[in-house]
């Protein structure tokens, strides 16, 4: 291994390893349901204090934190397009002297004037078209990926440019140890003149975080099988890749790379097997005849090929579950811990406010003696209060080891889990009836970067953050 994997590894550890210390609190608590928790949160003496009104009508925060605006969607980009609509997905890299390198998604498909390249794709020749993965016949799809570099000390974008495009439906993704963010397409639209396609969609892709101004060649990482794709999350002592997928009879799903860090050459897609019950539905609604997942309790689990990655009939989640796979609803954003992932639902639980899960890899995972000491899966949280949590999505934790989880709703909030188990608000998007989307933490854990969905805009976040009341 060289130096530089090395280091990127242990810069990697330090964003994603702490998530445990986010959760270790919480095992007094999943014991119970979620709404045992009520009194715990939402009080002026948890968290950072009440949410005070924004006199600007965009984003209320408690007593001394403030936001900025970093980029706004139709704004112009140092490469001379536009900035693209409907950001989400997010990662924050270690960028030269201070700066965060950001590689956010766009959730677009090819409605011209949502992307990059203006009201008619009027700036569509300013790019190699080779580097376009679906060109559409001039009429591309317009999701993808931006990359912003921005300064800490002075609150200012340096630069910020197009670095993925001709992709569809870039929802969340995941960063790896290599330094590069894994984008992924939730939708499996394929060829045809309503949907503007040349090519079948339903893909991973992959996105150098680099602050050289430059446009990836899009190359589907075709292994990883196609379907509505959410949200990944590396192991950076296998390489081992965990997917999340978003619908409502989903699996989890993990990839075993045939080379560490080389995604490209290919490997193998497995869906997670509850041993103790197979085609366990972890759903846990309350229309379903089958028991619910009891809170707090880990299971053993075996993990199965999945055939036919490629799924022209967009059936991978059905053969799994055939196989033995366990279901779950909606699986969304993910985060690497210390040697565990969490991943959450985002309408599952009795009353479809959402769960969120942890699954802990075997100490030989991927290999032969998994079968003797095998993976754990837990559900870690279900809300049954929407005033709790409600519609959870992207994750993230933070230096002092909170979970900060965005809300997928038409009146979303940020919210923190202490390591307590107690819950409280970080912010409310007032302005817009849009989710929040690809929260994330800067490297140095000063700045919580997220996105404002149908606003188009990025905000930078800032305050006393290690001032959270006990």
């Amino acid at each position: 291994m060289k130096q530089s994997d090395n280091t990127s590894r242990r810069d990697f550890l330090k964003i994603t390893g702490i998530a445990s210390l986010g959760f270790m609190g919480l095992q007094h608590f999943v014991s119970n349901p979620l709404y045992a928790a009520a009194s715990l949160g939402h009080t002026d003496n948890i968290g950072y204090g009440p949410l005070l009104p924004d006199p600007q009508g965009l984003l209320s925060l408690p007593k001394g934190f403030s936001y900025k605006i970093i980029s706004k969607k139709g704004s112009p980009m140092s490469d001379g397009l536009l900035v693209p609509g409907a950001p989400d997905g997010m990662a924050a890299f270690k960028g030269a002297n201070g700066r965060v390198i950001l590689v956010r998604n766009h959730e677009l498909s090819a409605s011209p004037g949502s992307g990059a390249f203006g009201a008619q794709n009027e700036m569509l020749s300013k790019i190699d078209k080779d580097k376009v993965y679906d060109y559409g016949q001039g009429n591309p799809q317009l999701g993808g990926t931006t990359t912003l570099v921005y300064n800490p000390a002075t609150g200012v974008v340096e630069k910020e440019f197009l670095s993925l495009v001709g992709t569809t439906r870039n929802c969340a993704g995941g960063l790896t140890p290599w330094n590069t963010w894994i984008t992924c397409e939730e939708s499996v639209i394929k060829p045809d003149a309503v949907n503007s396609c040349e090519k079948e969609h339903g893909y991973n892709f992959e996105v150098p975080a680099s602050e050289k101004m430059k446009l990836t060649k899009a190359v589907p990482l075709k292994a990883m099988g196609r379907m509505n794709h959410e949200a990944v999350s590396v192991d950076p002592r296998t390489g081992i890749v965990y997917m999340t997928e978003d619908t409502s009879d989903s699996l989890l799903y993990r990839f075993i790379p045939k080379k560490n860090g080389k995604l490209l050459k290919g490997g193998q897609l497995q869906a997670l097997v509850i041993r103790e019950q197979k085609s366990q539905d972890t759903r846990n609604w309350e229309k379903l005849t089958t028991p619910a997942l009891p809170i707090g309790q880990a299971f053993d689990v075996d993990w199965i090929d999945i055939e036919n990655v490629e799924s022209p009939n967009n059936d991978l989640r059905l053969q799994g579950y055939d196989k033995g796979a366990a279901r779950f609803a909606r699986g969304e954003g993910m985060w690497f811990g210390n040697n565990e992932v969490f991943f959450a639902c985002t309408n599952g639980g009795k009353y479809s406010f959402g769960q969120v899960f942890r699954y802990t890899p075997s100490a030989h995972e991927g290999q032969a003696a998994e079968k003797k000491a095998p993976g754990k899966l837990a559900l870690f949280v279900e809300s049954h209060d929407s005033k709790i949590a409600n519609a959870c999505d992207n994750m993230t934790v933070s230096a002092w080891g909170d979970l900060i989880l965005c809300e997928d709703n038409t009146a979303p909030f940020v919210v923190g889990i202490t390591p307590k188990g107690e819950f409280y608000k970080l912010a409310q998007n007032i302005g817009s009836q849009s989710e929040f989307a690809g929260g994330v933490f800067s490297p140095s854990g000063e700045t919580y970067f997220v996105n404002l969905q149908a606003a188009g805009l990025t905000v930078a976040i800032t305050g006393p953050w290690r001032t959270r009341t006990a």
